[in-house]
């Protein structure tokens, strides 16, 4: 067997962790699940702009933090679930004053 198959579930699990217990950001529960992109973009604004504990800038961690979510889940991402986070990038730059 080699190391990629001797996985535990919990070395498995490690990017769920961190959307949970980000030390960037304090982030609602199941806010990656809403269907609509706005709620997700402001949700992470909302998020960075309160966290004490970012070492980048708001913009920079809320838009970090969805791009990793986004990437981690990968090829397991249902089209239709990335088309919502694809546009929730959008609004948050725009709620951000990027566009």
């Amino acid at each position: 067997m080699n190391a990629r198959t001797k996985r535990s579930s919990k070395t498995k699990r490690w990017p769920a962790r961190v959307t949970k217990h980000s030390n960037a950001l304090d982030l609602k529960p199941d806010v990656f699940k809403s269907k609509d992109p706005h709620k997700i973009a402001l949700s992470l604004k909302r998020s960075a702009e309160h966290s004490k504990r970012r070492k980048a800038k708001p913009y920079q961690s809320a838009m970090s933090m969805l791009n990793f979510y986004i990437n981690r889940a990968g090829k397991n991402l249902p089209q239709k679930r990335k088309r919502v986070l694809e546009r929730a990038k959008d609004a948050l730059r725009e709620a951000f004053g990027r566009k």
